[in-house]
C-alpha cells in the first residue's frame, strides 16, 4: 500500500531560516511542497522518510535565499495492482460504491465488480448484494459508514497541471465550468467470495 519514492528537488530555504539546522528547514520545505499531494504517475504523498544526499547550495544575485539539490525518499501511497485493501463506504450511487481510506476517498467499486446480483435500491441510496439461499433471495445492503473489503483492479492518473483557456473556453460561462476531475482515483472490485464487507463474511 505504501511505498518509497526516490525523489530529487532543489529546495529554497529563505534567509529567516539560517539559524535551523539545514537538513529541519529543508525537510519542512519538502513536506510543504508534498504532503498530501499527488504526484502524476507516482501516487499520493505521505511524508518525508529521509534525505539521501544534499549537493552545493548557492545564492543567486537578487535572492539572499539558499538553493540547494536534494535526494531524499518520500513515502507514497500507491497500491500494487490487485492488493487486497480495507476501508469504509463513503457513498453509493448509480456510479458504483465509493470507498474511503480515511486519508484517501477516491476509490471507486462500479456495479459490474460488485458481488452478483446486484441491485441499487433508488429510494435508500444504497446498493444491495441479493444473495441467494435455500429460502430465497436475502437483500445484504451496503450501508455507508461499513467496513469493506475489496481488491485493487485499476488505477487512473489524471493531469490536474494549469492550462491556459482555449478561445472556446473563453466564451463559456461559470455555470458551464467542467467538474473537477480526482488526480489520482483506485478502482475495485468485490466480485469474489470473501470480499465485501466485512460483516458478511463473519461468523456470529
Amino acid at each position: 500500500m505504501f511505498v518509497l519514492v526516490e525523489m530529487v528537488d532543489t529546495v529554497r530555504i529563505p534567509p529567516w531560516q539560517f539559524e535551523r539546522k539545514l537538513n529541519d528547514s529543508i525537510a519542512e520545505e519538502l513536506n510543504k511542497k508534498l504532503a498530501n499531494k499527488v504526484v502524476y504517475n507516482v501516487g499520493l504523498c505521505i511524508c518525508l522518510f529521509d534525505i539521501t544526499k544534499l549537493e552545493d547550495a548557492y545564492v543567486f544575485p537578487g535572492d539572499g535565499a539558499s538553493h540547494t539539490k536534494v535526494h531524499f525518499r518520500y513515502v507514497v501511497f500507491h497500491p500494487f495492482l490487485d492488493e487486497i485493501l480495507i476501508g469504509k463506504i463513503k457513498g453509493c450511487s448509480p456510479e458504483g460504491v465509493h470507498v474511503s481510506l480515511g486519508f484517501f476517498d477516491d476509490i471507486l467499486i462500479p456495479p459490474e465488480s460488485l458481488q452478483q446480483p446486484a441491485k441499487f435500491d433508488e429510494a435508500e441510496q444504497v446498493w444491495v448484494w441479493e444473495y441467494e439461499t435455500e429460502e430465497g433471495a436475502h437483500d445484504l445492503y451496503m450501508d455507508t459508514g461499513e467496513e469493506i473489503r475489496f481488491r485493487v483492479v485499476d488505477e487512473s492518473f489524471v493531469d490536474t497541471s494549469p492550462t491556459g483557456p482555449s478561445s472556446a473556453e473563453a466564451t463559456t460561462s461559470s455555470e458551464e465550468l467542467p467538474k473537477k476531475e480526482a488526480p489520482y482515483t483506485l478502482m475495485g472490485s468485490i466480485s469474489e467470495p470473501g470480499l465485501g464487507l466485512l460483516s458478511w463474511w463473519t461468523s456470529n
